[in-house]
């Protein structure tokens, strides 16, 4: 049981399959049943948000403990249960993945039309894995949601995805799969070596050196993926172009995030010795990727394409970040998945709102919007200026953190980390000129209209998310500061005891 007398976590991960289940059972003709999988979806990611803020206004931030921990034996003869619960570095990611789902529902309102109830349906267990991911444990029901992923986002691109769905949809499975594959091979030898796939129970297991190092790529092969790091990014673009708007938020958002917290949870506490050995080949990918694909956004010329390569460029001081071992590092790499998973849905939303007037994603189709969509001009300069690390925005803090961090470790590989933030102005600035500025010449842009309320209120709160989390970090930056305090000092621990065993 949780801490609050009742299973939280478990109504979190599996309401939004109950809700589900309900638009599953829904009889009557079409309009009938997409309204009403419009609002059982809707009011079902509205409560399971609202059980989220339950779990955040609860959460002890003083207590690096995990903290509304449920177990229930599950493989009991093997020592595998169902065990879960939230600390610093998890529970914030939980609430990301709660609060974009519903703004996903309500951005796809009018934007979806055909198999609304299964489109619905692929969101709400897709909502359940999310949350389970980031909540789970023990190694194997991390690896069962972290898998389980892929099942309802494959088919929201192959599905309601643009022209060449099928090619991008298939291209992000495999190989998304394919390095999961390793993954599980390195959770089977963990459980024949430790007898045990208890998380908090790793986390203190010493292993030796060979044992890390062969671990460690086999838990890179998968998560290097998810996050994507460079050169395994080249699906992202693909599937960000040929999903739907919502699923572009959500990709963006936070599946892209699963990477960066598999690193945080698992590769640096339980493979010490490995994450400090192969941190330069992490840091020489990360600055890579950093300045390639910022080169490679400024010469695009689809949108939806040039913010894809745009999260390459930000993940990649995420994984910087990470393995800096410093806390600014760490604790910007948090603060920026958190930012980019706000900044990110917001401009792929921002994406949809033209491409659903004009049915076209091309740069060169637009130009002068500002004149005829002010509110429109004035959200995306918000949401650009963040992506572009402007001081005030949420982005500038996890950017300067990690590039603080990275100056403790190595000068010349902050300075390329800090150029991303150059290359990011430029091909954000050079973005919204050719969108937003310059004469309304083109005729069919004079017959757009501006955002909708049901648009304005899509997104209000990431509007206000970027900027509160850019002028006060503090409150968010408390509820990881212990649990990242407690991540360096287990890993130096254990550290120390990785050395121990090499000695004996």
């Amino acid at each position: 049981m949780s801490t609050v007398g009742f299973p939280l976590v478990s109504l979190l991960i599996f309401l939004p399959l109950v809700g589900a289940a309900i638009i599953a059972s829904v009889r009557g003709d079409a309009r009938t049943i997409a309204s009403n999988a419009r609002w059982t979806a809707l009011w079902t990611s509205l409560i399971v948000f609202f059980l989220s803020l339950v779990l955040w206004v609860r959460f002890d931030r003083s207590s690096h403990d995990f903290q509304f921990v449920e177990r229930a034996a599950w493989f009991g003869d093997w020592a595998i249960s169902y065990h879960v619960g939230v600390d610093g570095l998890s529970v914030l990611f939980v609430l990301l993945s709660t609060l974009l789902t519903p703004v996903c529902v309500v951005a796809s309102w009018e934007a979806v039309e055909t198999k609304v109830r299964e489109y619905m349906i692929a969101f709400l267990v897709l909502e359940t894995m999310m949350v389970g991911m980031f909540s789970a444990l023990d190694l194997v029901i991390f690896y069962v949601f972290f898998e389980g992923v892929l099942i309802p986002m494959f088919l929201i691109i192959g599905v309601w995805g643009g022209p060449r769905r099928t090619y991008a949809a298939f291209k992000f499975f495999l190989f998304t799969l394919a390095g999961s594959v390793l993954m599980l091979l390195a959770v089977i030898w963990l459980y024949l070596d430790a007898g045990t796939t208890d998380v908090p129970f790793l986390l203190a297991h010493p292993l030796s050196k060979r044992a890390q190092t062969w671990l460690f790529f086999a838990f890179f092969a998968s998560f290097s993926v998810k996050v994507p790091m460079w050169p395994l990014h080249t699906w992202l673009p693909d599937a960000h172009v040929e999903a739907p708007t919502a699923g572009s938020v959500i990709l963006a958002g936070v599946l892209l995030k699963m990477g960066g917290y598999g690193f945080l949870r698992f590769s640096l506490p339980m493979l010490p010795e490995a994450s400090v050995e192969f941190a330069p080949l992490m840091f020489a990918l990360s600055a890579v990727a950093v300045v390639y694909t910022s080169l490679v956004a400024l010469a695009q010329e689809d949108v939806k394409k040039l913010i894809a390569y745009s999260s390459v460029a930000h993940m990649g001081l995420v994984t910087l970040g990470l393995f800096t071992f410093t806390t600014q590092g760490i604790e910007g790499a948090i603060f920026q998945m958190l930012s980019h998973g706000v900044v990110s849905a917001a401009l792929f939303l921002c994406v949809g709102v033209i491409y659903d007037r004009m049915h076209t994603r091309e740069i060169a189709a637009y130009g002068g919007l500002a004149h005829q969509m002010p509110r429109y001009a004035l959200l995306f300069m918000v949401f650009s200026m963040a992506s572009a690390s402007l001081p005030g925005t949420s982005g500038f803090v996890g950017e300067f953190l990690a590039i603080v961090g990275a100056w403790q470790v190595n000068r010349l590989l902050a300075l390329v980390a800090a150029s991303g933030m150059v290359l990011g102005a430029a091909y954000m600035l050079w973005l919204y000129r050719r969108v937003l500025f310059g004469a309304l010449a083109k005729p069919e842009l004079k017959a757009l209209v501006d955002l909708s309320p049901r648009e304005v209120a899509v997104f209000a709160p990431l509007v206000a998310l970027t900027l509160w989390m850019g002028v006060n970090p503090g409150p968010v930056l408390q509820v990881f500061s212990v649990s990242v305090a407690n991540l360096l000092a287990r890993h130096h621990a254990m550290l120390g005891a990785s050395r121990l065993v090499a000695g004996l």
